[in-house]
């Protein structure tokens, strides 16, 4: 039961109130605390009245102070055991760059859902990956609720707006998207600059970017024996991971990740040839192979760095004043050149390793002018039969 009394301050008169809290679990002793602070005695009792309701559903006094940071670090200090390092990094980004900034240094029981909305409308206007940093966000949330820290999660029903891009009319469609892949005869112009720019070693990875479709982490982190010479196979199982300074390898997301795909005549030729390089290059400088027995190294055996190739080909692009697209748009070319070639969807998604078929369907829709145009050509021959 709260008591109520009335104080004299330079600012007026005001209202407190002392309410007890039950046994302190330290102490033994009965405790109690008191609230400062009110312009009225119906507002010191509205307030007395939400204290005592929050202790009778077990929220602690003990958590009233806390900020939204204060509990994020509680929730990543358990979750960050549960996640890989690379994606330990990404949510610690994440968080660094949008959540703690506008969420961080706020009381976590005091942040409303008009705050939230207004902090996710915010964040939309600078970024697309929104849901992302909701999902994110959400987390600590949750964990409060279920740490009895806070009673309702104020981020539930938060809506994420429409992006410019999904609010364009038809007629501004081609004018809004941008092409990250590129077309054939771009393909043979990059690689004759690549050949005649760059060491035997990039221009090999490069080639494999392009005629394999992986991803720049699952290059970097081939061994030799992760490819088969004899079936003219190879291997993607792991993945390179670097932070601060240290590279790791891991298994990949999906399982669906780990996969084996067929290599053409010219690409087998071509790792032949810089099997062959690298090893004569290890004996003229009497270095030993590297460790891990990688396929691709820096100069004394360590792993490449994962920028150094986003670095490359934008100064390649800009140096050739070639259409700009990025690595992952390399893995683009390769799906959208694999169904200009006639390839299936299922086909495409086992090569590329994609867990969902929808992540295929998603390039298909923007494959090149000369799948479209075959399309087209296709229906012309069968209705005209």
């Amino acid at each position: 039961m709260a008591s109520y009394q009335k104080y004299t301050t330079k600012q007026g008169q005001l209202w407190m109130f002392k309410i007890d809290t039950g046994i302190n679990p330290e102490t033994g002793k009965r405790q109690t605390t008191t609230r400062r602070g009110f312009k009225t005695k119906k507002e010191a009792q509205a307030a007395a009245s939400k204290l005592e309701q929050e202790m009778i559903n077990g929220i602690s006094l003990n958590t009233q102070n806390l900020t939204y940071k204060d509990v994020f670090e509680q929730w990543f200090k358990i979750h960050s055991k549960t996640i890989k390092a690379s994606t330990k990094k990404s949510i610690e980004s994440k968080f660094k760059k949008h959540i703690l900034p506008r969420f961080g240094q706020l009381k976590i029981r005091e942040i409303t859902r008009t705050y939230c909305q207004k902090m996710i409308n915010e964040i939309a206007q600078t970024i697309t990956s929104v849901n992302d940093i909701k999902i994110q966000a959400n987390q600590v949330f949750k964990y409060a609720l279920k740490m009895d820290i806070i009673l309702k999660n104020p981020l539930e029903y938060v809506t994420i707006p429409k992006q410019q891009k999904e609010l364009v009319t038809d007629t501004d469609e081609n004018a809004c998207e941008e092409r990250n892949y590129w077309r054939k005869d771009e393909i043979k112009k990059f690689l004759t600059i690549v050949k005649q720019d760059c060491s035997l070693r990039d221009y090999v990875i490069f080639h494999l970017l392009i005629y394999t479709g992986a991803r720049k982490g699952e290059i970097l982190a081939l061994t030799w024996d992760n490819i088969d010479f004899e079936t003219g196979s190879i291997r993607f199982w792991k993945t390179l991971f670097q932070t601060d300074g240290k590279h790791l390898f891991q298994t990949p997301k999906t399982k669906d990740s780990k996969r084996s795909i067929s290599l053409d005549t010219q690409t087998l030729s071509l790792l032949k040839k810089w099997r062959i390089s690298q090893l004569e290059e290890n004996m003229s400088h009497r270095l030993k192979p590297s460790e891990d027995n990688i396929v691709f190294t820096r100069s004394d055996g360590s792993p490449i760095r994962l920028a150094y190739l986003n670095e490359k080909l934008n100064s390649l692009i800009k140096r050739h004043s070639l259409h700009p697209i990025t690595i992952h748009g390399l893995r683009h070319t390769h799906a959208s050149l694999l169904f200009e070639a006639g390839a299936s969807i299922k086909e495409v998604q086992e090569r590329l390793g994609h867990s969902d078929i929808q992540m295929t369907m998603n390039i298909y829709t923007h494959v090149t002018d000369t799948v479209k145009e075959q399309t087209a050509q296709k229906f012309q021959r069968y209705i005209e039969l």
